[in-house]
């Protein structure tokens, strides 16, 4: 068993950060989906089609949920799905570092992937002082 990735951000920024991971890793060690909110969705409707979504993700091990955005729809949609049952694990501030990082320590236990998802987030900032 291992842990499911599961991408939860607005429209477009899902799919092309898993497409640019392929690239990287062309075959995924996690078994990673996306869930885009487009604008003016109806969060209920959302919401049941993510927990969908991420109870086929979860193979006994729990989803870490990775969110563009902390506070918007589709990062609260995603910290709803506790409530339904999901076990899960929650990181926002998706960038590209960050899901990477993930897939590189796919043996780590859902707390410690949050951890790794958080750090290899703030790890791939750079700053050029040049």
């Amino acid at each position: 068993m291992s842990v499911g990735v599961l991408l939860m951000t607005h429209e477009a920024v899902g799919h092309a950060l898993v497409s640019a991971a392929r690239h990287v890793m062309p075959k995924l060690p996690l078994t990673v989906d996306a869930v885009e909110v487009p604008p003016g969705a109806d969060p209920d409707v959302m919401r049941s089609l993510t927990a969908r979504h991420a109870r086929a993700l979860d193979t006994g091990d729990g989803v870490l949920v990775l969110a563009d955005l902390y506070g918007a729809t589709p990062c609260n949609i995603g910290l709803s799905l506790a409530e339904l049952g999901v076990r899960l694990r929650c990181v926002s501030g998706l960038n590209l570092p960050m899901l990477l990082r993930v897939l590189n320590y796919s043996e780590k236990s859902l707390t410690e992937l949050a951890e790794v998802a958080a750090t290899g987030g703030r790890g791939g900032i750079f700053i050029d002082h040049a």
